[in-house]
């Protein structure tokens, strides 16, 4: 039986260098945001490359739920799906997708605005996706009886292995070593528009140190921080760290 992993992330998390990381365990397939496609149709988002995500993909909401739910691709025994939590403003959520073992990557918001005024694109609260992520985490301890998987990508470039065992363990899968290392450049999962937003993942060939310089942010950038902070900061109790 498939083991579906669903990676709840925000943008700017390290997701994609997660998503290389599984994808270069010889088990385990990928898919790269799924829902982008119809969160760009039901929102009309001004993103960059809009038109051409949805021109690459299904955006049919109850499609897109089904096929993740459903057979994997090529019958692998590990399906890693990327997903950004802020891209479920649609009528499906976890209940119309049974059988997923729900996870969750967080970041400092600080860090995920700062990235995002990097590429100069514009971020409001709700694209960090932290409220989403909390309730649905929410939802899966209370269905699970205990905190489904997190893990903070700051933890993850500070000890990559320790963190990736920890959460291998948590989901019920054996740890692969060939998930610290990958080959540079695109891969056929990716996403269109990994042309504008993957260009340091495309470069890598692991993961690289933490990044931990103060960030320096302005009065409006510093708001939108503020406000994923609390969000932030109660699944960050959670997460998967050494206990001593």
């Amino acid at each position: 039986m498939t083991i579906r992993i669903a990676m709840w992330s925000g943008p700017r998390n390290l997701s994609t260098a997660m998503m290389r990381s599984f994808g270069s365990r010889a088990d385990t397939v990928v898919s790269d945001e799924p829902f982008y496609g119809a969160y760009l149709r039901t929102t009309g988002d001004p993103q960059p490359m809009a038109d051409e995500v949805m021109a690459s993909m299904d955006t049919d909401w109850r499609s897109v739920a089904e096929a993740m739910a459903g057979p994997p691709p090529g019958d692998a025994p590990i399906w890693y799906q990327k997903h950004m939590a802020h891209h479920m403003e649609g009528p499906v959520g976890l209940g119309d997708m049974p059988g997923l073992t729900n996870s969750f990557l967080i970041r400092d918001p600080a860090r995920v605005v700062a990235s995002y005024a990097a590429k100069r694109v514009k971020v409001r609260p709700d694209h960090l996706g932290t409220a989403r992520q909390v309730d649905y985490f929410e939802r899966e301890a209370d269905r699970l009886g205990k905190a489904p998987p997190v893990i903070d990508s700051a933890d993850v470039l500070r000890d990559p292995e320790g963190t990736l065992s920890r959460l291998c363990e948590a989901l019920g899968i054996p740890f692969d070593r060939a998930m610290l290392r990958w080959e540079p450049g695109y891969r056929p999962s990716d996403g269109i528009w990994a042309t504008h937003w993957y260009d340091s993942v495309i470069a890598s060939t692991g993961f690289g140190p933490p990044d931990e310089r103060p960030v320096d942010l302005d009065d409006e950038a510093k708001a939108v921080a503020d406000a994923c902070r609390a969000d932030y900061e109660h699944l960050s109790r959670f997460a998967l760290r050494r206990t001593a």
